[in-house]
């Protein structure tokens, strides 16, 4: 069995009184340099681990207080599972007094973003959890979140600003070039293909950008086929008569047209808007995990789902938080994902691990 080292022990060891090795552990002062070298050289040596959970129980007056701003996760099925992950990770966590406030944006409207955002700020939080969906309204939070020492993890989008802590989630333009290798091997040399873009205001968008670019340039750096890439951006998604007339009229002016990728978790709401026979013929790559995407995967209708993580990213961004100011430990600023890349044949395989395993526990 594992020896568990005390403050006793450590005291033992370096002949010094056990209250000199506490106001050394805990910072309190009145102790000599030399005599406080002596006792870390000592923690080192002997294998010391603070015991930091009942530090945070003894001080449960004052709870880390984190607040979550993501999207409304009643309009977007996706935004499901980052909560979800959050929740998992606060009963996982829950011996450290961690307290989260979920505050839900519209992701269709910077406005309410902004409004969000100074309702967090004027609160004051310990730690910020943020999915950035839009660039410049969280380029601000964040620089304002910093001058008010409000820890920032980012999940979903990253963004590269120095007031933020850690980013967790998708190598976005890796997972454009993914898309782009996986629709490649159905596609025939002279086809064309489409990323399409379901949202509002694509531009201020990173993540679809990034993915985008990495699709364009998957095929710009192939030499075994010619394939003809379009681009689209449809911002009435959610008007399915809308949709199907611009389906309509896109692919009869495209009859070479064979694959398609949707750069967020949508494709379903393309594919429920075209004829049977074109169903049938398209490839068609897009992402996430929920359950309309899940129904055309198994139908053949969807060929690939390339799996964001959206749980895991927001069970790791809330224990990010902790390791870094409940348990001092260094967070990696980057925390990429992996791709999965589903099939109909293994998606009850990432169903499960999704539900059962979370990563890790503090």
């Amino acid at each position: 069995m594992e020896q568990h080292i005390t403050i006793k022990d450590i005291a033992a060891h370096t002949g010094v009184s056990p209250g000199t090795v506490d106001r050394v552990i805990h910072n309190r002062g009145n102790v000599s340099a030399k005599v406080s070298e002596r006792i870390m050289a000592a923690m080192k040596e002997l294998g010391y681990q603070p015991n930091i959970a009942a530090r945070t129980l003894a001080n449960r007056h004052k709870p880390l207080r984190v607040v979550a701003l993501l999207p409304d996760y009643t309009k977007d099925l996706y935004w499901v599972q980052p909560k979800e992950g959050v929740e998992r990770a606060v009963a996982d966590a829950a011996h450290y007094g961690v307290v989260v406030r979920y505050c839900f944006f519209s992701q269709f409207d910077a406005e309410d973003f902004v409004k969000k955002s100074q309702d967090i700020l004027s609160d004051e939080p310990d730690a910020l959890l943020l999915a950035p969906i839009f660039l410049a309204e969280s380029q601000h939070l964040l620089v304002e979140a910093g001058h008010r020492n409000i820890c920032s993890v980012l999940i979903n989008t990253q963004i590269e600003h120095k007031a933020a802590l850690s980013y967790i989630g998708q190598d976005s333009y890796q997972s454009g070039v993914l898309a782009g290798r996986l629709l490649n091997f159905g596609l025939n040399d002279g086809d064309e293909a489409l990323v399409l873009n379901l949202d509002f205001s694509v531009a201020n968008a990173k993540h679809l950008m990034d993915k985008q670019r990495g699709f364009e340039d998957f095929f710009k750096g192939t030499s075994d086929k010619s394939i003809v890439i379009h681009q689209a951006a449809i911002d009435f998604f959610d008007d399915a008569p809308c949709l199907k007339d611009w389906a309509d009229d896109f692919f009869s002016r495209h009859p070479r047209l064979s694959g398609v990728f949707v750069t967020n978790s949508r494709a379903y709401l393309l594919l429920n808007v075209l004829p049977p026979a074109l169903q049938k013929r398209l490839k068609v790559v897009g992402f996430d995990l929920i359950q309309p995407n899940i129904d055309l995967l198994a139908e053949n209708k969807i060929r690939f789902l390339i799996n964001q993580n959206a749980w895991h990213q927001g069970y790791l961004g809330l224990l990010s938080i902790i390791n870094h100011l409940v348990m001092s430990r260094n967070v990696p600023p980057l925390q990429y994902l992996p791709l999965d890349i589903v099939v109909k044949e293994n998606v009850q395989y990432y169903l499960k691990r999704m539900l059962e395993l979370p990563i890790a526990v503090v």
